[in-house]
């Protein structure tokens, strides 16, 4: 048996793990998909003042409440900082960390800065809301939606909730705990990107995908959107229990 958590990235909340956490347990694996703070059902808990440190803190908060060990750490999309800070500051306690259609942030920069900061700026709301973007507007910003079908759109439309915008400004800062991630085993579930294509980024020394050459590094595939939990989750289930 596995203990998995599973953090989704923007507008998303545990719910969106549903499928794969039932496919997970009924493997036999301990999975806990989490809400970050101010998000779907903890949506009553946004404000302006929330930052990166909240949802660092929701992750290891959990971690070290259920009193979790050898963690399978699963990190989607805009989770990455928050992953990535939470991984490093309970690396006792994680065994993987895993970046579904993602990677990690960069010590000192802000998760808006992977995203893009002109993209996130225009679309706020009320001065710290960034809500779910259109469907096209998604697909443009290269984030695909292969895979989502009308049921699956549906559900994201009528459950997203806007991304407390201080959660992706403030920069990531590892501190003392910058060497414990690095040691830290780590794998990219690549969806939307092709592998051979990832490994030629990596190849040529591309800033966002140079650090993945390390020896920690695992890569593997899923072929489908942006969003896999929804479109495949019985096989992203799958490939996360190979992990196990």
């Amino acid at each position: 048996m596995t203990t998995y958590v599973l953090v989704p990235g923007f507008w998303l909340g545990a719910w969106a793990w549903r499928d794969v956490t039932a496919a997970l347990r009924g493997m036999g694996h301990e999975v806990h998909p989490l809400t970050l703070t101010g998000l779907a059902d903890r949506a009553h808990l946004a404000s302006p003042e929330l930052d990166l440190d909240t949802h660092i803190r929701d992750i290891t908060g959990l971690v070290e409440a259920e009193d979790l060990n050898d963690v399978v750490l699963v990190g989607h999309s805009g989770s990455a900082a928050a992953v990535t800070g939470a991984a490093a500051r309970a690396a006792g306690r994680v065994s993987r960390v895993v970046y579904v259609e993602s990677g990690p942030v960069p010590d000192g920069m802000a998760q808006i800065d992977l995203t893009g900061r002109e993209f996130v700026d225009k679309r706020v709301v009320d001065g710290w809301r960034y809500p779910m973007p259109s469907w096209d507007e998604l697909q443009e910003s290269g984030s695909s939606v292969e895979g989502l079908g009308e049921p699956e759109r549906a559900l994201m439309a009528s459950r997203a909730t806007g991304q407390p915008l201080g959660t992706i400004t403030q920069p990531l800062a590892l501190g003392d705990d910058a060497a414990a991630f690095a040691a830290l085993p780590k794998t990219l579930v690549s969806c939307s990107f092709p592998l051979t294509q990832v490994k030629e980024l990596i190849a040529t020394g591309h800033p966002a995908f140079a650090p993945l050459a390390g020896p920690e590094w695992e890569l593997r595939e899923l072929p489908t959107g942006h969003w896999p939990m929804l479109s495949r989750p019985g096989d992203l289930a799958a490939l996360l229990a190979e992990m196990a």
